[in-house]
């Protein structure tokens, strides 16, 4: 698992549990929608970045009998869970407050308490916003792609999940105070409500995004075109390789991926590989005295020649995995 994504989980529970405490805080003194939406935010994001964490660490697990190639996926099992969280502790019960709110309005008292929370989370929120957006370009970086890019498809769903909650917190506190200024500038709770409206829908946003792009790396994304390329220039460029077919390159974890080719060898090659280090002369006596010598001769070359292939195959494995050390999964079939 990236350490700078597992940084920036962790930094977020952290702020983020302290923001909640002073949001229901203020919750208490003034009584605003807003601010209550705020709170229930902060505290979704913070049980959904205590599953991230628990992801994490889950992932780490060594493979064993029942899972060969390990538990790395389990980091978005995880992240889908989080994902679901966001949609319905944090924005359907922000939505519900919001609409309740509307129907029912009330006055809202202490907006000086609520207003200094609110700068207060910004603040906060801003630093673990930015320690989010690091890990992201990090990631992005090692993984040869845009930023952008990576958002939408990138292999690691914890550090995105975190600058997205955290990039709708920010907003989210903006609106809070734009809501409860405007309340109190014009007397009408009404705007209060709208706040909580919008902190809601902006929730549910995020956490569509989320388990749209956990799903696909639950169901077997293929790995970016950039490594895919990488390894696909191994084995081109390799004298024993004629050709690749049939090639299925899936994300195992946040930091590694399966990669599955079946390669037409180039028999003559693996034989001249292999013949380079034989004794010719001894070789040319042993099959001269008789046919059954021949035969057995033969016999015996073509197991060298399987097991030369074998050799090959390992040999151009190993240099894949030396080339893109993401790819620790690397199966050839010879075609």
């Amino acid at each position: 698992m990236a350490s700078g994504s597992a940084k920036a989980v962790y930094t977020a529970i952290v702020a983020n549990s302290v923001i909640t405490v002073a949001k229901f805080t203020a919750f208490g003194f003034t009584g605003s929608g807003a601010m209550l939406s705020e709170g229930i935010h902060s505290t979704a994001d913070v049980m959904n970045q205590l599953l991230l964490a628990l992801g994490i660490h889950k992932a780490k697990k060594n493979p064993d009998e029942d899972h060969p190639y390990g538990y790395g996926r389990d980091a978005f099992v995880w992240a889908m869970i989080s994902a679901v969280g966001i949609f319905f502790l944090g924005c359907g019960v922000t939505l519900y407050h919001g609409v309740s709110g509307l129907m029912h309005p009330h006055s809202v008292t202490g907006v000086s308490i609520a207003i200094g929370v609110l700068i207060f989370s910004f603040v906060v929120e801003s630093y673990t916003l930015w320690i989010a957006v690091v890990a992201v370009r990090s990631s992005a970086k090692d993984a040869n792609m845009t930023f952008q890019a990576y958002m939408k498809d990138g292999s690691d769903p914890m550090a995105v999940a975190v600058l997205l909650e955290d990039a709708a917190a920010v907003i989210g506190v903006l609106i809070a105070l734009a809501a409860i200024g405007l309340m109190w500038i014009t007397g009408n709770p009404i705007f209060d409500s709208i706040g909580s409206i919008i902190i809601g829908l902006l929730l549910g946003c995020v956490a569509v995004f989320l388990v749209v792009k956990n799903r696909s790396a639950l169901i077997g994304r293929t790995i970016n075109p950039a490594a895919r390329d990488k390894v696909l220039n191994v084995l081109a460029s390799d004298p024993v390789v004629e050709g690749v077919h049939d090639v299925k390159a899936t994300v195992m974890s946040t930091d590694t991926f399966r990669f599955k080719a079946e390669v037409d060898f180039d028999g003559a090659e693996v034989a001249r590989r292999w013949l380079a280090d034989q004794d010719l002369e001894r070789i040319l006596a042993e099959v001269s005295g008789s046919s059954n010598d021949l035969h057995r001769f033969l016999v015996g070359y073509g197991e060298h020649i399987i097991e030369a292939l074998g050799d090959e195959i390992d040999r151009i494995e190993g240099k894949i995995r030396a080339t893109v050390p993401q790819a620790k999964h690397v199966d050839l079939e010879a075609d």
